[in-house]
């Protein structure tokens, strides 16, 4: 039961400590009660209108009398963003990888949209802005923001790379080179890619003998004799300072003892998938991936491109396994 205060006469719910302090019985502001009663007829206008609770023994819900759903929303979102999409996806189906690049504005909306494709397909292995991923081994994928490309660089072959993958092969050596030909010749192969590497061949007879062996096994058959590497056959250039797995002298020698997707259980293994044949990417995906890779900045020039209105592609090409 309510009581009066002692002190100013409002009523109180009879609960008094420390003398004088009190719980009064006023009702709340005005304001207060009206936002409270605003709120209370939001909730339930906001229950009804969309999805809420799940329907009783059934196995489905209350759907809302607004008819909303988030994939509803979605798609409307999605058909704002191909109709500004749409003029670009239509001009570039019927263009070659190089007329794309001969258009400024394409060229700009590639690099764009080409991004996401890019997260989701090859980042993985070629990791972010393609600056490559490695391993105790070396590099599990190679590297694509610089200049170095095992098949060549330029738009035509980056575009047959994606599209037809690549799985360039190195025999095993193990059984055709002795075990001192191989530390020999891979002393060789090393310091051709150190400074004054050339020299070191002529002067340390170590590194000569590795180099008689280079010259007399089969390596030039792939590599060629100035060893600078074959891009028809995506042989690696063993004269410049990159390299596809570990440059130690241990490293070197299991490639060449074991080879590269040889067969061997203890190979070095380097499959660029083919992304036409898996179906994971459509001919105009494939175009774009071309382009952002090319766009990188490693990319090797080529001839002036055809106008933007080049011929369709009848067999489009893959991303860059370099």
């Amino acid at each position: 039961m309510s009581e009066k205060h002692d002190v100013t006469g409002a009523e109180t719910t009879g609960h008094v400590w420390d003398d004088d302090l009190a719980d009064f019985t006023n009702q709340p502001p005005k304001w207060w009660m009206l936002g409270l009663a605003s709120s209370a007829i939001f909730v339930v206008a906001y229950w009804l209108y969309y999805p809420s609770v799940p329907v009783p023994s059934s196995n489905t819900f209350f759907k809302g009398i607004g008819g909303w759903s988030a994939i509803k929303e979605m798609d409307a979102d999605k058909s704002e963003v191909d109709a500004v999409r749409g003029k670009f996806e239509n001009k570039l189906k019927n263009m070659t990888p190089a007329a794309i690049l001969a258009d400024s504005d394409l060229t700009e909306y590639v690099k764009r949209s080409g991004k996401v494709l890019f997260g989701d397909n090859c980042a993985p292995c070629h990791g972010t802005n393609g600056v490559g991923t490695k391993d105790k081994d070396g590099l599990i994928a190679p590297i694509l923001n610089d200049d170095d490309w095992l098949y060549g660089g330029k738009i035509d072959n980056i575009h047959s790379t994606i599209s037809g993958g690549r799985q360039g092969m190195m025999v095993a050596h193990k059984d055709s080179l002795s075990a001192q030909q191989i530390d020999d010749v891979a002393k060789y192969v090393k310091a051709m890619s150190d400074e004054g590497g050339k020299d070191k061949a002529d002067a340390d007879p170590a590194v000569a003998a590795g180099k008689k062996v280079f010259i007399e096994s089969d390596c030039t058959s792939c590599h060629g004799a100035d060893a600078k590497g074959i891009q028809a056959m995506g042989s690696a250039n063993l004269t410049d300072k990159i390299w596809r797995f570990d440059s130690s002298l241990d490293a070197i020698k299991r490639t060449i003892t074991y080879g590269v997707n040889s067969g061997d259980p203890k190979a070095r293994v380097a499959i660029m998938p083919n992304f036409k044949e898996a179906g994971k990417l459509s001919d105009s995906e494939i175009k774009k991936l071309a382009v952002y890779v090319y766009k990188f900045g490693g990319g090797q020039a080529d001839i002036p491109a055809v106008p933007a209105q080049a011929a369709v592609i009848e067999s489009p090409a893959s991303v860059a396994a370099k």
